[in-house]
């Protein structure tokens, strides 16, 4: 029993429509989900990822109107790894990137950046069987540089061995160069590195707040579930997410995990063909949304047509 590498990473931003900006436009990922916090529901939940919004596609978002700057320390994500095809697309990414006037760092078939938050990002040239899950090209992006899902992620760790016990419970394999993978020889197999703390951190904007791992349904979350708990994690309920149903839980060096399931997704209460075009809300808040739509940022998709 293994968990199909990453479903969704959800990050920390304190200016939305900047964030639609990069993530969206300079990206050139879809916003496929416009909607609140479930737990706080004056609080933006914005979802990026491919045509669909396919599990191992998804980057979210929690908007804290000017939110200062955090610092990633021991116990949280820091980077993000997301495939590209070729050499020749890191290329692309650099010039683009550069002409947006952000600082880029090329190391083989790595490229490395960072948004305008400071959240870094790595581009890797991924030779990979599974297929890409990219969004229809935006416009100056041609389909065959642009971005196709994770590859996986980095984070700080005082104690990686103290994580071992429940990683291996859960499915993970540690390489021999230290990186544990899980979903190795599935369609969307991921990666876990853990780089040498840098101190305590500090949330805020530009910083992981968590990390989302993909299982099947309900059936498999449950299963799971029983081997956090039995790894020594502390799970959570499975939670109804709407898109997704979820379990949380920390392991031992401090990352915030999810499971979420892959078996609702986003076309459950709005059509594919305009993902992320409206403001949509939890049923139990659709009361709110006068209130809530004096309170949310202002933003504009810079996508409102699917092309094919």
């Amino acid at each position: 029993m293994q968990l199909e590498g990453l479903h969704h990473l959800t990050a920390i931003t304190g200016d939305a429509p900047r964030n639609v900006d990069f993530y969206a436009r300079v990206l050139g990922l879809r916003m496929v989900k416009k909607t609140v916090n479930f737990d706080a529901p004056d609080v933006y939940h914005l979802y990026y990822g491919d045509e669909t919004g396919t599990p191992g596609s998804i980057m979210t978002f929690f908007e804290f109107p000017n939110a200062a700057r955090g610092t990633a320390g021991d116990g949280m994500v820091h980077t993000i790894l997301w495939r590209v095809g070729s050499p020749a697309a890191l290329e692309f990414w650099a010039d683009r990137l550069a002409a947006e006037g952000m600082e880029v760092t090329r190391e083989g078939d790595l490229l490395r950046f960072a948004d305008p938050e400071g959240l870094t990002s790595e581009l890797v040239v991924a030779d990979v069987a599974d297929g890409p899950l990219a969004a229809t090209a935006s416009e100056g992006i041609p389909a065959e540089h642009a971005i196709q899902g994770f590859h996986g992620v980095r984070a700080y760790s005082s104690r990686p061995e103290a994580s071992r016990d429940l990683l291996v419970t859960l499915g993970f394999i540690r390489r021999d160069d230290g990186v544990w993978v899980t979903g190795e020889g599935t369609a969307r197999h991921a990666e876990l590195h853990s780089d040498a703390p840098t101190g305590r951190g500090r949330d805020g904007g530009g910083t992981i707040h968590h990390v989302a791992w993909s299982a099947a349904d309900d059936d498999e979350l449950a299963r799971f579930r029983m081997l956090a708990a039995g790894g020594g994690a502390r799970p959570t309920p499975i939670i109804d997410r709407q898109y997704f149903h979820s379990v949380y839980f920390r392991e031992p060096s401090g990352v915030l995990f999810e499971l979420a399931s892959r078996d609702v997704g986003f076309a459950v209460d709005e059509p594919l063909e305009t993902l992320g075009q409206a403001l949509l809300l939890p049923p139990q808040h659709e009361h709110l949304r006068s209130q809530l739509v004096d309170i949310l940022t202002p933003i504009e998709n810079p996508r409102t047509e699917v092309t094919t």
